[in-house]
């Protein structure tokens, strides 16, 4: 219970609303530096990227020009003319000198470039000439089937670049090459054949083998088709082991785009050649910002710096402003406790030590009206007590004298003498000379009187008894609070019920109270009637039961409210009714 009490006191929720705002702003403030650090990084890695492939594309692009260079040359040649447009020679002689003609200027052509694999001439006449001397064509393989051959065909005397591929159109030869082929057309239009020339893929291999794009980072070359040229993982790629987004590649022409994979997201920088290749430098995402940890690290480290610094100030600073709080709190606890002779200290600071200042003012103006208050309380009970004790039915003097008369009237003059000294002694036990609190003793002689005076109204319709132990005598209690209850016993419990009627007063002590029991043989309630008696009187029936709550209300203004009167009453059988008061006070003490 006290952590929870802690937990809510204003200096913990000054020091956790100061370090939660910190550590929202330092958490707030860390992403946006990362995320602005590792955007950076990314644009000058994608810049990078863009660069080093654009110098590839240059570099292929200088061995295609080359390769298109010389199939320039061999388009252009007179003896490739001649000699695949003549389907006849006039002797083998000339058609030999073509034949050496044309393959000294393929062999010079190798010589001076030794990233070439093959240079060839195929005419559709079946004529073939190669720079390579020693090269023979495979028996067992159908050029016209081979993929750059037919190419070469559809394209109708454009250069083609086919994808890297296996040669296998030479006996007991299978390198891996990049194919440049060209149909050979005549100065008439007339197609005669196609030109060759094969690049070593090894070449591609070493020129992209050193290119480093992060630790897993590489280039790779697609063509307009979607087919691989050059991969460093090629044969993974052909294996389906691995995958590469092609068709992104080819959707756009140059450009940069990343993969959705998670922490092997890739980015992927694509230059467009203009030979119908695409270049492409593929980054790993997580590489790119490499010393990524070392910032989360730097960022959570300073973070708590911050956070220390944070809750050693805003404890500092919440001190400053709870103390003067805390004391103004004790302050309150002890007036909750009835403590008003209490003052405040009253702060420096403006805002609590105007607080204070109506603190000590609000004390003050409590304890006047609170002295006020009991002083009007007790005037107040006094009055209440007196007109309570004044609302006594008046019916009994009325009906009293008028039976005193009616017995002079008769010549019972001892009747009327024992009459009317009751009555005297009634009314001077009432008045005591006008004391609020009477003797047990005195009490019962009030109502002996007022008993006798009903006795002889109604003769043998009503009996009494009386049996007060001695030690009860000199308690004291309200005056005339016997009498209503009395009266209320006669005139609606006995007065209708046929026969003669009975009532009994008895006493008992308990430790602290006496209980005073009035008991008559009447008629008795019903358990509605019963539960109203004691209503308020703006609750209860109106006209009945007066002087019942009259008596009830006084002894609980008096003696308080766990005092007064209970009933106990079955219909036609009688009822009971329960005085409780308290042994405050004796005859022989002083009253306060």
């Amino acid at each position: 219970m006290g952590i929870f009490k802690r937990l809510r006191s204003i200096q913990t929720n000054m020091v956790l609303a100061s370090v939660f705002l910190i550590v929202l702003t330092i958490f707030i403030m860390s992403i946006i530096s990362y995320y602005l650090t590792k955007d950076a990084v990314q644009s000058k890695a994608q810049a990078y990227t863009t660069e080093l492939v654009k110098q590839v594309n240059n570099n292929i692009k200088s061995y295609v020009n080359g390769m298109k260079y010389m199939s320039d040359l061999a388009a252009g040649n007179h003896s490739v003319q001649e000699y695949l447009s003549n389907s006849t020679f006039s002797s083998l002689k000339e058609e030999k000198g073509y034949k050496e003609a044309i393959s000294d200027m393929l062999e010079s052509m190798l010589a001076s470039r030794t990233d070439i694999a093959s240079a060839n001439v195929f005419g559709y006449g079946g004529q073939f000439v190669s720079g390579r001397k020693e090269l023979e064509l495979n028996p067992y393989i159908d050029i016209k089937t081979l993929g750059w051959y037919k190419n070469a065909q559809a394209a109708e005397g454009q250069n083609v670049l086919s994808p890297s591929h296996v040669q296998p159109v030479f006996k007991g030869r299978y390198p891996w090459v990049v194919s440049l082929s060209r149909e050979l057309i005549s100065k008439d239009g007339k197609k005669l054949g196609v030109f060759l020339v094969d690049l070593n893929f090894s070449v591609m291999n070493d020129m992209f083998k050193d290119i480093r794009l992060g630790q897993r980072g590489y280039l790779f070359i697609v063509d307009s088709d979607g087919k691989i040229v050059y991969h460093p993982q090629q044969q993974l790629v052909y294996s389906n082991l691995k995958s590469e987004k092609i068709e992104e590649v080819l959707a756009i022409k140059s450009g940069t785009f990343t993969s959705d994979e998670g922490r092997d997201s890739r980015m992927y920088t694509v230059q467009d050649s203009d030979f119908g290749w695409k270049i492409v430098g593929v980054s790993y995402v997580n590489e790119l910002v490499g010393n990524q940890n070392e910032i989360r690290l730097s960022f959570v480290l300073w973070g708590l710096v911050c956070v220390l610094i944070a809750i050693v100030l805003s404890f500092f600073l919440s001190q400053r402003v709870s103390k003067p709080i805390k004391r103004l709190q004790d302050s309150m606890k002890e007036v909750e406790k009835g403590n008003f002779d209490i003052h405040v200290m009253v702060p420096k600071s403006i805002e609590i030590g105007r607080l204070a200042r109506a603190f000590n003012i609000m004390v003050g103006k409590i304890k006047e009206l609170m002295s006020q208050v009991v002083h009007d309380q007790e005037q107040k009970r006094k009055s209440e007590i007196n007109a309570l004790q004044a609302q006594i039915n008046p019916h009994f003097l009325y009906n009293t004298l008028d039976s005193i008369v009616w017995m002079a009237e008769s010549n019972k003059s001892k009747e009327v003498v024992l009459m009317t000294s009751a009555l005297a002694k009634l009314f001077r036990a009432s008045i005591s000379k006008g004391e609020e609190l009477v003797s047990i003793r005195t009490e019962m002689e009030h109502i002996a009187n007022y008993l006798m005076i009903q006795k002889m109204r109604y003769k043998n319709k009503l009996d009494y008894e009386i049996d007060i132990g001695d030690t009860v005598y000199d308690y004291k209690t309200i005056k005339v609070i016997l009498q209503p209850i009395v009266e209320n016993a006669i005139y609606h419990g006995i007065k209708k019920k046929h026969g003669p009627g009975l009532i009994r007063i008895t006493a008992e002590e308990t430790a602290a109270d006496i209980h005073i029991h009035i008991e008559d043989n009447g008629n008795g309630m019903d358990e509605e009637k019963l539960k109203s008696l004691l209503l308020p009187a703006r609750d209860a029936e109106e006209g009945r039961g007066v002087g019942v709550r009259n008596v009830h209300e006084r002894l609980m203004l008096y003696f308080g409210p766990e005092y007064g009167l209970s009933y106990n009453s079955k219909l036609g059988e009688g009822t009971k009714v329960t005085f409780r008061i308290p042994k405050s006070l004796r005859e022989t003490e002083v009253e306060q």
